[in-house]
């Protein structure tokens, strides 16, 4: 089974059970020694994953590591656990900073079952940086992400492979977290500068601020709105067949089924069902999406298994127009 499948399956069962998981020991156990097998280590055994690694520090002795992912008897990773949903502040990193210190590893994981932060020595040679240049969401995480995990699994691990992208990961962090913060509430500097070749020498005043202010914001609207239209179009582009073929002309296909009874395939759901292909093709490859249309209802389907539906389209006449959401 590949990464992205097993880690698919252990996000699924992690959302049904977190509720459940309350102490330290409970989330090692439940979700953070899955998520290390998954990437290929055997949790099993104490010269591949040793847990609880003794790592004294000056006058401090007996402190010990959550997990440590050891190759040729050296360790490579660091693990520092916190209960489920816990804080990941970086005020909770403390043992992990020391570990980090003391040890051969240049890499440290924070880490509350759920979300999982990489850090490394970038700033300074052998002491943790104070912010990740990776972060993993086990309940939201796209293929990108799955990606940039990969080269820590066992088969692919490479510090030079890592390290050599691991500033440009950390910085892009930092510009996608400033650009979302400007998107809702731009800074004065950026409407400056965004508006000075447009004033023509013109004073900026709180009244211009204001104004353009208005006007950045809407932009970053519509750019991003001009962007996801132009993905929905590509999406509806047919690139498969679909199990049922769609009408080449608006109006509606009419198929006979075996008992006689007959179905009415829709404009409206065919559009449906292009929208729901691009909402999951970032997480789901388009060619398992198929479309089967019935009497009162057209439904999206995985793997066209009717035992794994994404969602029911009710657009048919006389029935309710609603979609009925059964995502995954």
């Amino acid at each position: 089974m590949d990464l992205v499948d097993q880690l698919r399956a252990l996000s699924s069962r992690i959302a049904l059970t977190k509720d459940m998981v309350s102490t330290e020991e409970a989330t090692k156990n439940a979700m953070v020694m899955p998520f290390i097998q998954a990437l290929g280590y055997n949790v099993f055994d104490p010269t591949e994953v040793t847990p609880e690694l003794v790592a004294d520090v000056g006058t401090k002795k007996g402190e010990k590591v959550d997990y440590a992912i050891l190759k040729d008897g050296q360790p490579i990773i660091l693990f520092e656990c916190k209960k489920s949903g816990g804080d990941l502040s970086i005020n909770h990193a403390g043992q992990l900073f020391r570990y980090f210190h003391v040890t051969e590893a240049r890499f440290g994981v924070l880490t509350n079952g759920l979300v999982y932060r990489f850090f490394t020595d970038l700033e300074q040679p052998n002491k943790m940086d104070e912010k990740p240049f990776f972060e993993f969401n086990i309940l939201d995480f796209k293929d990108r992400d799955v990606d940039e995990l990969k080269k820590f699994a066992k088969a692919l691990f490479n510090v030079d492979t890592i390290l050599t992208t691991a500033s440009d990961l950390k910085f892009t962090r930092i510009i996608q977290s400033r650009l979302a913060e400007w998107m809702t509430n731009p800074s004065e500097e950026l409407v400056r500068l965004l508006s000075a070749d447009l004033l023509a020498g013109k004073r900026f005043t709180p009244v211009v601020k204001d104004q353009f202010t208005l006007i950045t914001k809407r932009a970053f609207e519509s750019l991003i709105s001009e962007r996801i239209n132009e993905r929905l179009k590509g999406a509806m582009t047919p690139e498969l067949s679909l199990t049922q073929e769609p009408p080449s002309a608006p109006s509606p296909a009419v198929v006979k089924e075996k008992d006689g009874d007959q179905i009415v395939t829709s404009a409206e759901e065919i559009e449906g069902f292009h929208i729901v292909r691009a909402i999951l093709r970032d997480c789901v490859p388009l060619k398992r999406i198929h479309m089967r249309d019935a009497q009162t209802y057209c439904a999206i389907l995985l793997d066209d298994n009717n035992r794994k539906p994404i969602c029911r389209l009710r657009f048919n006449k006389g029935s309710p127009q609603k979609t009925e959401n059964k995502a995954r």
